[in-house]
């Protein structure tokens, strides 16, 4: 059995960045986190997790010139670190893609701009998603949870929010009447607003929780629809964390390269939809894609190559 390369765990300490490009990064990380930056709360913190990630391999890599300040020795690093993400770490092709994404993200705001570093090539399938049995553990588990993480679980799950959506929720994006609801996403991916039908369950448990809500500390002061337990709004890494511990509990491996983050939950709804007959332009509007993106989920997903495979006939 081929043994896994260690990976930091959800919620353990940033990895730390190398004195020598320690004020390099401050600035970057100061512009990323700048008040109306226009990319998401996730988007952020993964570019700052991967450039940390590189700017440690360059530490202690042996590089002919500056790939912070010269444009050959910037494309050689960015090629060299595809190779060891991929050999030495044995990252998936998606995975590679991402890193590669976030390092030209920093050399462009270094003033270097991108690497010409080649993406690896992937095959066209559907988003990763849960597979049935999966999804079932998952479930069960939000249903053993605390009435606050209950209605997390299912809002990720039912309505396919991003964490910073989810998270940003306030009581009166909630529209709920005796037979339906709406949840209001006022500020999705690239300032987005859209309206999502609430699945009967969810509703439910929204009911239940506003409830369990009005009862802690500091709800009156507070319009966030998800608490701490100071009374303050959750945060994202807060949400993130709840997520994952319903995954865990579930037997579903965490982790970016594993079965599970909670952006898996958001795909899973998409395949679902488009597995069920719904078409792209309203799985486009439910989640908050453009039609592209969304036409994704009616791809073939891994586990349907395999049920392909499987149907094979053998003589023996």
């Amino acid at each position: 059995m081929t043994e896994r390369p260690n990976r930091r765990r959800p919620g353990a300490a940033p990895t730390a960045v190398p004195p020598r490009y320690a004020e390099t990064f401050a600035s970057y990380e100061a512009v990323l986190t700048k008040p109306g930056f226009p990319l998401d709360a996730d988007t952020v913190r993964n570019y700052l997790s991967r450039v940390r990630q590189y700017l440690v391999w360059l530490d202690a890599t042996n590089l002919d010139g500056d790939p912070l300040t010269e444009p050959a020795a910037r494309d050689w690093a960015a090629r060299d670190y595809r190779a060891h993400l991929l050999t030495v770490l044995k990252r998936k092709a998606t995975t590679v893609n991402a890193h590669l994404t976030a390092i030209d993200d920093f050399n462009r705001r270094i003033g270097l701009g991108p690497a010409a570093a080649k993406r690896i090539g992937l095959p066209n399938l559907a988003p990763r998603a849960l597979d049935q049995r999966a999804q079932v553990r998952f479930l069960r588990e939000v249903e053993m949870s605390a009435p606050r993480d209950r209605a997390i679980g299912y809002t990720a799950f039912y309505a396919g929010t991003r964490i910073h959506e989810l998270v940003a929720l306030d009581i009166d994006d909630l529209h709920i009447s005796a037979r339906k609801g709406v949840l209001i996403v006022r500020m999705g991916k690239s300032g987005k607003y859209r309206e999502v039908n609430m699945h009967a369950k969810l509703r439910a448990e929204l009911e239940t929780w506003l409830k369990e809500r009005a009862k802690l500390r500091g709800a009156d002061e507070s319009k966030a629809l998800f608490l701490n337990v100071r009374g303050g709004r959750l945060s994202a890494r807060a949400a993130t964390d709840v997520l994952n511990g319903i995954a865990d509990r579930a037997g579903i491996e965490v982790g970016r390269d594993e079965d599970f983050t909670s952006h898996v939950l958001r795909h899973t709804l998409g395949t679902k939809l488009a597995r069920e007959g719904v078409d792209v332009v309203t799985i486009a509007e439910l989640l908050g894609h453009s039609l592209e993106t969304a036409r994704r989920y009616t791809l073939p997903t891994d586990a349907d190559r395999q049920a392909a495979i499987d149907k094979l006939t053998v003589d023996e």
